[in-house]
């Protein structure tokens, strides 16, 4: 009797096992295999709540959607060669393309060069040990300040910055006010055009790829450039007459950025003598005739 009790749970206990519910009961044989572990990329579309920081680190990425407040709006993310042991340093050809690929992006992104209007862009790179995780990428930031200015600061916003320059915009550089001293505009406020003002925001030119200027025959060429801008903004001669009719103000990048390739130069018509309602894009030699004296 014991030996027949024994094989009836043994018969038992072999047809449990051979039912798994449609399983072959092997618990391991079917899981997908895990993704292998890459290194870490930052994503495009996505804004940050923290200011700019040149150098990216997993531990402090915290992207958030463009319509939350932010500091930071992600245009792009490229990727540089691979090769280099480091991060490309500043003023590497690697940088210098990063940043020409950005200012594309970016122009594209907002829908007119970005700097036509009230903002920033600069690239990201990854940290030394992301590097030698074998990250590759460098990200597109657009920054909203306050001033086209030196002293500008960062503007807390909401909602992409997607065709913000399309077409009529707050952000737009347009009429100023200058302040000067000695003969020269130390800073140019913005002013709505009804208002009496004297200077206005004509357009961007872009320099050649020459050493940072710091001497006073190295600013001539970026003169010259503006007041052909000017020039093509007023719709007056670009000739040698164009001196006597406006100042112009030329406001370039920092040495820094003049360093990862940043050539655009700001333009603005500035009169010295007068102010003025309006804006004069368009006006003609009547509007800006040549002074005598």
């Amino acid at each position: 009797m014991t030996t027949l009790l024994a094989a009836v749970a043994t018969a038992a206990l072999l047809a449990g096992c051979a039912d798994a519910g449609g399983l072959d009961g092997d618990l391991v044989d079917d899981w997908a295999a895990p993704p292998v572990a890459g290194p870490f990329t930052p994503a495009a579309g996505v804004c940050q709540v923290a200011d700019f920081v040149d150098v990216v680190t997993l531990a402090a990425y915290a992207p958030v959607d463009c319509a939350a407040p932010h500091r930071v709006e992600t245009v792009h993310v490229g990727a540089f060669p691979a090769g280099r042991p480091a991060p490309p340093p500043g003023g590497s050809a690697e940088l210098r393309g990063a940043f020409a690929d950005c200012d594309a992006r970016a122009t594209g992104h907002v829908g007119a060069d970005w700097r036509v209007g009230r903002l920033r862009l600069a690239v990201a790179v990854p940290s030394g040990a992301g590097w030698t995780a074998g990250a590759r990428w460098y990200r597109c930031d657009l920054t909203e300040v306050s001033t086209a200015e030196a002293a500008a600061t960062v503007v807390v916003r909401t909602g992409s910055l997607r065709d913000a320059l399309r077409g009529p915009s707050p952000l737009r550089l347009g009429c100023q006010q200058a302040r000067s001293r000695g003969g020269s505009v130390r800073t140019l406020l913005p002013v709505d055009c009804a208002t009496r003002h004297d200077a206005e925001f004509v357009g961007v030119w872009r320099a050649p790829d020459r050493p940072y200027p710091t001497r006073a025959a190295d600013w001539a060429p970026l003169y010259a450039g503006c007041r052909s801008v000017l020039g093509r903004y007023v719709r007056v001669p670009d000739d040698a007459d164009l001196r006597f009719r406006s100042g112009v103000v030329v406001r370039p990048p920092g040495q820094g950025r003049w360093r990862v390739g940043d050539r655009g130069v700001r333009c603005y018509l500035w009169l010295d003598d007068r102010t003025v309602t309006g804006s004069l894009r368009g006006a003609g030699p009547a509007a800006l005739p040549v002074r005598t004296r």
